[in-house]
């Protein structure tokens, strides 16, 4: 008896062996082969179908059944960080609030970004010199030459042409000064995307709790002082653009310091992105001793990193001119222009404009939070906001490519062939593709355009602004009709929604089409 229980442990054991080797070896080719494009794809497909199931279980606020469709698209557009809302946002529970919270948080840029530095960093892990020289260095050895890195200021690699001044670095060192870096990189910006938010969230909490107004006004609708701070800090700084009021940020147009609190969320979780993790690198380089090895080569060795939000230095600066000068020519049309307007007339004093309109300017890109009423704007008001809306994030006057070629969207050192594939010299350009959807949403929509032109018109607002909807404006009036504290998006038909949904999805990775309509010449 005593043997054959002795046979079947040695065969447990085997059995265990086999499997974890299974799954080891999965893993790892799983890591060095997976496509970062298919994977962020399956990411939020997955993420948006969770997020639908989970508010699908949790009980709405509002007597109202909420269908569906507009649940998947409530989740899909909070997973991809779009705004559109089908939905008036005092429908959902505090339950269902703390959901989007969730979904919102890890479908931020920021987020997703870490994340895929971590899978690099596995990449690199798994590599044979990186592993190799991963399990052979010594902890106290590396701190040793960790720290006399660091004194001699600038660390060097004869294969990437870093001037060094103690030793030459191997090949195989390279390799593991880039893992090194990666993996320091990928822990400032978990600590970065941490330490805003908690501050954010602290800031707003403390405002609310001071200003008994903000804070009664959020009683009278139902909301948890907490859920409110913990949801906006959250979505301003993933550029969601959700708040649980029915009225966006409108019902605080007045509260200008919670507005003064929640710009700096808008940059640094946006634009401003790149610039701030540059200069918190260039900090850590001069007074963090124990990394200046990694600092260093980070900061000098960018584009081999394959950090889309990793710029070079040229660009960093100039990236922080263009987003104020933005912001300035959008400020000053937008005053010269709506001053006295019916817009800003529920605002009282000059100061008080003059901090909604800097709030409105800055969320056009790309966050999509609102205190004024579109239908109410200039015309060229509106064209300016939708040219700043279309222009990605990280557009800068003379930027520091410098009229190099197109660089892959995760090895910016290593550059695209032009006209070396087929499916290269097919893909479009994110304006075509635009444009294409534009036209799928005029047929799907094209009943509702010939009955009610005025609310219905090709001219809709991406980043979560919209015209909204009036039924005062419907040239066949409906008694059926209420007007509802929800996006344009919300009358449209269920195949326009559909519609939306995949131009939220596709919008969220159009990083990976940045170089897209290369191969169309128009001579």
């Amino acid at each position: 008896m005593e043997f054959l229980c002795n046979v079947s442990w040695v065969k447990l054991g085997c059995l265990f062996t086999s499997t974890r080797f299974f799954f080891l070896r999965f893993y790892r080719s799983f890591v060095l082969r997976a496509n970062s494009f298919i994977l962020q794809v399956i990411y939020f497909i997955s993420l948006s179908l969770i997020g639908f199931g989970l508010l699908g279980i949790l009980k709405p606020r509002s007597s109202e059944p909420i269908r569906s469709l507009d649940l998947l698209f409530t989740s899909v557009s909070a997973a991809t960080v779009s705004s559109m809302s089908t939905v008036e946002m005092e429908a959902f529970s505090n339950a269902q609030l703390v959901v989007l919270t969730v979904l919102m948080f890890v479908g931020g840029e920021v987020f997703t970004s870490m994340v895929g530095l971590h899978l690099r960093n596995h990449r690199l892990r798994l590599l044979p010199k990186t592993a190799d020289k991963v399990a052979s260095v010594d902890s106290d050895a590396l701190s040793v030459r960790s720290a006399n890195h660091a004194d001699d200021g600038i660390v060097d690699c004869i294969e990437l042409g870093v001037s060094q001044t103690s030793r030459p670095f191997r090949s195989d060192d390279c390799d593991y000064l880039r893992y090194l870096s990666v993996k320091f990189l990928s822990s400032v910006v978990l600590v970065y995307l941490v330490a805003v938010q908690a501050i954010g969230v602290a800031m707003v909490s403390i405002y609310l709790k001071v200003f008994s107004g903000a804070r009664k006004l959020l009683e009278d609708k139902g909301l948890k002082l907490l859920t409110f701070s913990v949801f906006t800090t959250v979505s301003t700084f993933a550029s969601c653009g959700f708040v649980p009021t029915n009225e966006n940020m409108a019902v605080f147009g007045r509260d200008s310091a919670l507005l003064l609190i929640l710009i700096p969320q808008v940059l640094l979780g946006n634009t401003l992105f790149p610039s701030c993790l540059r200069l918190i690198l260039w900090v850590l380089g001069r007074w963090c001793s124990g990394h200046g090895a990694e600092t260093s080569y980070l900061l000098k060795s960018s584009p081999e990193i394959g950090y889309l939000h990793l710029l070079p230095r040229l660009h960093s600066l100039l990236l922080v001119a263009t987003v104020f000068g933005f912001v300035g020519v959008q400020f000053a049309l937008f005053s010269a222009m709506q001053w006295s307007s019916d817009a800003l007339s529920g605002l009282v004093g000059p100061y008080e404009k003059i901090v909604a309109v800097l709030f409105q300017c800055v969320n056009t890109r790309h966050t999509g939070e609102t205190v004024v009423d579109f239908s109410k704007l200039a015309p060229a008001v509106l064209v300016l906001f939708t040219v700043m809306m279309y222009l990605p994030p990280y557009t800068s006057f003379l930027g520091g490519d410098g009229g190099c070629p197109p660089s892959h969207p995760e090895r910016p050192d290593k550059p695209v062939r032009i006209r070396g594939k087929v499916v290269e010299n097919l893909v479009f350009s994110q304006l075509s593709y635009l444009a294409i959807f534009v036209i799928l949403v005029c047929i799907t929509e094209r009943a509702n355009m010939e009955k009610d032109q005025l609310n219905f018109n090709v001219g809709y607002g991406n980043v979560g602004f919209t015209m909204g909807y009036s039924c005062g404006r419907q040239l066949q009036p409906s008694a059926a009709c209420r007007d509802k504290w929800f996006g344009f998006a919300g009358r449209w038909s269920d195949g326009g929604k559909v519609v939306l949904m995949v131009v939220m999805v596709f919008g969220r990775l159009k990083k990976f089409n940045m170089n897209g309509g290369r191969g169309w010449k128009l001579l």
